[in-house]
């Protein structure tokens, strides 16, 4: 999700919060050294062409987390700069069936855990999340377990 003007256009991304029967959610880490260290992220990623945002949503949870889901809520579409008309889509998905995670080369440091939704708002609230996307999506998600 960062700026590809040297590829050509940014394209949509999706980012999902995949939450268990026991409200555990699908919560990954890896190190970014150009960042400085260790961040956390929830699945996700850009928009293969010709996938609408909750085919890229479902391929992007089966990938990087090797789950698939019953139940899809979009939690909103949002700009990701301002410089640019690509959205970023987020949703929740429940009903899971877990599997092995399908990580790409540049994916395979990827490593998945499962965290209370309490554990991963606080991770959001203490700046461990590399992307915006993540924590809007959580607080989002965490307001449809309390309406």
């Amino acid at each position: 999700m960062t700026d590809t003007s040297s590829q050509g256009a940014m394209r949509d991304a999706s980012v999902i919060v995949a939450r268990d029967a026991d409200g555990m959610v699908a919560v990954l880490t890896a190190e970014f050294p150009q960042h400085g260290g260790e961040y956390v992220f929830l699945p996700g990623g850009r928009r293969e062409d010709g996938e609408t945002p909750d085919e890229c949503a479902r391929r992007e949870l089966r990938e990087e987390a090797g789950v698939t889901a019953q139940t899809w809520r979009s939690l909103g579409s949002y700009a990701i700069t301002l410089n640019s008309t690509a959205r970023i889509h987020l949703f929740l998905a429940e009903g899971l069936t877990c599997g092995p995670q399908q990580l790409t080369p540049s994916e395979e440091s990827f490593t998945l855990t499962w965290w209370p939704m309490p554990a991963a708002i606080r991770a959001a609230t203490e700046g461990r999340f590399l992307l915006q996307g993540g924590p809007l999506a959580l607080l989002l998600a965490q307001q449809v377990a309390t309406a």
